[in-house]
């Protein structure tokens, strides 16, 4: 597909000059934030990454890069809320992404890691949206995923509250501006399905599949990286802008293109496939039935106005909860599913 064009004017007028903090700053799309980030002149960049060998890596590179560019280097978590209020109130970045999250499906849906997921997900996009309100930022922007759309597993169940969280925070008067981007599967991404069938088709097979029927949408990480940032200039607030990545790629069709490509036959090199994993759609979607859908003026960049319901549905009252029932120990991991059934209802299609 042809790439996004981008309001480079609108962009620059954002960024240049301007304080920007960056959670998960090392991950595959936080790292590659901070590089589109650094192109624009701002006056700072506060680096928060939870990896040591993470941030270090994308601080030397941006060091590099940008020798002139001022880096703050924090070892941070975005479930500690009283360190990022410590920090956004020390550098009252004007601009905040918020890209820390945990994000691989079968991991997150075992039961011993549920909780870990609510809290880092969701309470933690509450905690950074507290913490940038708190201190006057200008514009935040929620990384979400399509797998938050009519989620079928935890991670991305936590992902679609954390959208209502920005809605909830949105609707609230706040001087800041809340919005989320909604992109599917990043091409090369850590853990993601290139880097893993790239390891079995170097090892001599067999690729695994899921399933043969199995679709996802495709980006790169810096047409994912550019939506986030045009996202930041272009929204007004309670908007989730969603990258029209043109048609589902099968994974089959994508093995067997690699497996070609690596000058390899199937004959030479197989596919096996395993079954869907727990908590695994055959196809991801970018809008939800309640989503009203719209279009931008930028080229492919269409817009999903969330539902109004975050304040009927109980948000505030819920969070709290929420934080009972991640702090409390044994039995957190089942109340963080009740939990998350109780916000979202029926659009939590759990199949467990």
């Amino acid at each position: 597909r042809e790439p996004v064009e981008l309001d480079e004017g609108g962009i620059s007028e954002c960024l240049n000059g301007k304080v920007v903090l960056i959670t998960g700053a090392g991950g595959s799309i936080g790292s590659e934030l901070c590089r589109q980030v650094a192109r624009y002149g701002p006056s700072k960049i506060v680096l928060y990454e939870l990896s040591e060998f993470n941030l270090y890596t994308i601080e030397q590179e941006l060091g590099e890069k940008f020798p002139h560019l001022p880096l703050v280097r924090l070892i941070g978590d975005v479930k500690d809320l009283e360190h990022l209020r410590s920090v956004v109130g020390k550098y009252k970045p004007q601009v905040v992404f918020h890209a820390a999250a945990y994000k691989h499906v079968p991991l997150m849906e075992e039961d011993h890691n549920a909780w870990a997921c609510l809290r880092n997900n969701t309470l933690g996009t509450y905690n950074t949206c507290l913490a940038a309100s708190e201190h006057g930022a200008e514009r935040f922007v929620l990384i979400s995923t399509d797998k938050a759309v009519n989620p079928t597993n935890v991670m991305g169940a936590t992902k679609r509250a954390a959208e209502l969280v920005i809605s909830h925070m949105a609707g609230q008067g706040h001087a800041t501006r809340f919005m989320a981007v909604r992109f599917g599967n990043v091409l090369g991404s850590s853990g993601s399905v290139i880097p893993k069938f790239k390891e079995q088709i170097a090892k001599g097979g067999p690729v695994t599949v899921t399933h043969p029927d199995i679709t996802r949408y495709f980006m790169t990480i810096p047409e994912a990286a550019r939506l986030v940032v045009q996202a930041g200039v272009m929204g007004q607030g309670g908007e989730v802008f969603v990258l029209d990545m043109g048609e589902p790629v099968r994974i089959v069709d994508l093995a067997r293109d690699m497996i070609r490509l690596a000058g390899h036959s199937d004959k030479e090199i197989g596919i096996r496939f395993t079954g869907l994993r727990p908590g695994e759609k055959l196809y991801e979607e970018l809008f939800s039935g309640s989503d009203r859908s719209l279009r931008t003026p930028v080229s492919r960049l269409l817009l999903a106005r969330l539902d109004d319901t975050a304040a009927a549905r109980g948000v505030p009252e819920w969070l709290e909860d929420c934080r009972t029932a991640v702090g409390d120990g044994d039995g957190a991991n089942g109340r963080s599913r009740e939990l998350l059934r109780r916000l979202l209802g029926a659009e939590f299609r759990a199949q467990r």
